[in-house]
């Protein structure tokens, strides 16, 4: 009877395999509506013309932002492990060094730290991350261009829009018992 209120189980290893394949259908496919949002946002003084295959940044700012989150969520010794073999698989998917993709992420997750100083607003960095990447600040009016900081009113924007990327850690959490394998 007690049966229907336990957690189903999934391990450490399918975990990684679920959030790298989702997040990269997920990135693959929908960069385009991201480009073409920034490309076509009134906020911009001429159209950045942001390429929808252009998604390598964008991915590599998802993955920071998604396995910053995912600490907030495990225990230390678990969420080491799960991203240890996210990078793995992430990195056989792309073809790259685990140890360079790693070492990537890191940056990306300090250098976005950065830019979004004082706020330690995840889903802030992660805009925030997408605005400098693309280098959009030169498409802005004088006094954002000028302050090198994103219009506030594009930043909502892009909030939202980055919020379809971020991986739902706590419902994983209710929803599964996550185990070591």
């Amino acid at each position: 009877m007690f049966t229907i209120f336990k957690k189903k189980k999934i391990t450490e290893d399918q975990l990684a395999n679920f959030f790298v394949n989702s997040t990269l259908k997920l990135v693959e496919e929908g960069f385009g509506d991201v480009a073409e949002i920034i490309n076509n946002d009134p906020e911009f003084l001429e159209k950045p013309n942001v390429s929808p295959e252009d998604f390598d940044r964008f991915l590599l700012v998802v993955i920071a932002g998604n396995l910053k989150l995912m600490g907030q969520h495990f225990e230390s010794v678990k969420d080491v492990r799960i991203a240890e073999k996210i990078y793995r698989k992430l990195a056989t998917a792309l073809g790259v060094d685990p140890m360079v993709l790693k070492e990537t992420i890191a940056k990306y997750q300090s250098w976005m730290g950065r830019v979004n100083h004082p706020s330690k607003n995840t889903l802030y960095a992660m805009s925030k991350g997408v605005f400098f990447k693309y280098e959009l600040n030169q498409f802005q009016k004088d006094y954002f261009r000028n302050m090198n900081t994103p219009n506030p009113i594009f930043l909502k924007r892009l909030d939202e829009v980055i919020q379809q990327f971020v991986f739902d850690w706590p419902q994983i959490k209710e929803d599964y018992r996550v185990v070591e394998g």
